[in-house]
């Protein structure tokens, strides 16, 4: 029986093991917190995945939360502020979730990995909790034919060195802020709503289950050294909420009738920063001179724009699993290991390129088709199912003529 080491207990670390033992592998995976920390701590990211991300957890029976109709969502909205009037927005739909069971989720990691982590035990799995620096991951992977680092910051992912050819930016591209709050007033459709501003950030909103029930998660993108890169000076939850209240209020006042009555999900429920968006080569070593593999956004990390962390890291941790086990027989060696994340990469070089596009000024043909949207109902639903799977959004992204086509076929359709 093969054995893994998985260093890291997030979505793309928790699900690969979870996975490997199903099939029958010897799986132990080394953490710093017990579920029980992990559950009453702070709020690591932003979460909601769509149908294809959502599908890999089913596959695993772990998905254990999409039966709550209270949670689904099925719907993707978009609205742009309008440069002459920032009162007023130039677009603004919503698009239907068509594609699979239609759904979208978000499960709060506080709540989603102490599960999983449970789950794994459950089944055979051995987890440590253990600081992993390099010297320990170095002494424990000598018993092991496999070991995976999913684990996304600190000395560790700096192990891996710089893509420099499959990165765009070498710097954030965002300054971020994130709030869990209750007493949002809900939309008729639930799901997404997308809010660009030109020129000053982003802001998006989603409902999702947290530690205390039912709430919505606000996500703030500022761009560097606009008004909203507005973090700096907040000291404290009540600031924290005020400055996110302040946001919406300011740059999508379409969406402050929505926020009278909310609060804090808890006083853990809140984060700022921000980091560059990174593509890592995948195979690091450790002084010993083993080799071992980076997954997820241990090798490649977005900007959180375009929503995909989770849904990338769950696609890149299916992959990862199926190469895994179908090289049962043979060694996990370093070309093994950079094929594997080649695989990876033939999914998520678009996902990149989507998400650092968005970053900056769509092109007017972009923006065309956003617009026709709002008159074309089967192109807003098109453009909300490449959630799930953003390489649809391809050729038509980079292509002006091919973006025209496309909105004349679905005018056609509508």
């Amino acid at each position: 029986m093969k054995k893994i080491l998985i260093i890291g207990a997030g979505q793309s670390g928790l699900q690969t093991g979870i996975g490997l033992v199903k099939a029958g592998f010897d799986v132990t995976i080394v953490t710093n917190r017990t579920a029980e920390e992990v559950e009453k701590g702070r709020i690591s990211s932003s979460q909601y995945m769509f149908d294809m991300a959502l599908q890999n957890e089913r596959d695993l029976g772990i998905e254990f939360w999409g039966d709550d109709e209270n949670l689904q969502g099925h719907s993707v909205g978009l609205a742009v502020a309008n440069p002459e009037n920032p009162s007023e927005t130039a677009i603004n739909w919503v698009g239907n979730l068509t594609s699979g069971k239609a759904i979208g989720l978000s499960i709060d990691q506080r709540v989603k990995f102490p599960r999983w982590m449970k789950e794994f035990e459950k089944l055979g799995g051995n987890l440590i909790i253990h600081d992993a620096d390099v010297q320990y991951i170095d002494k424990l992977s000598a018993d092991y034919d496999l070991t995976i680092v999913a684990a996304g910051k600190g000395d560790i992912v700096r192990m891996f060195e710089r893509d420099d050819e499959k990165c765009m930016y070498d710097k954030p591209m965002r300054a971020l802020g994130l709030t869990y709050v209750t007493g949002m007033k809900p939309n008729k459709n639930p799901g997404v709503r997308f809010n660009l501003i030109p020129t000053v950030g982003e802001y998006f909103v989603f409902p999702a289950l947290t530690t205390t029930g039912y709430c919505e998660i606000m996500v703030f993108e500022g761009v560097p050294g606009g008004p909203m890169d507005c973090w700096g000076d907040v000291k404290t939850p009540e600031e924290h909420l005020a400055k996110s209240k302040w946001i919406v209020e300011t740059f999508a006042p379409w969406e402050a009738h929505r926020i009278k009555d909310i609060q804090l999900t808890d006083d853990n429920g809140i984060l700022a920063g921000r980091f560059p968006p990174t593509v890592r080569k995948p195979v690091a070593t450790l002084p010993s001179g083993r080799k071992v593999l980076g997954i997820a956004d241990v090798v490649v990390v977005n900007d959180p724009i375009t929503g995909q962390g989770s849904n990338n890291a769950s696609k890149c941790s299916k992959i990862y699993l199926d190469s895994i086990i179908a090289n049962k027989d043979k060694e996990y060696d370093e070309t093994w290991m950079q094929k594997t994340f080649d695989e990876y990469w033939k999914y998520a070089e678009l996902v990149t390129l989507w998400t650092n596009t968005l970053l900056g000024p769509p092109p007017p043909y972009v923006l065309n088709v956003l617009g026709a949207a709002g008159q074309i109902p089967s192109l807003a639903d098109t453009i909300a199912d490449n959630f799930s799977d953003p390489t649809k959004f391809f050729p038509w992204w980079l292509d002006e003529e091919k973006a025209n086509n496309l909105i004349k076929e679905k005018a056609q359709v509508s």
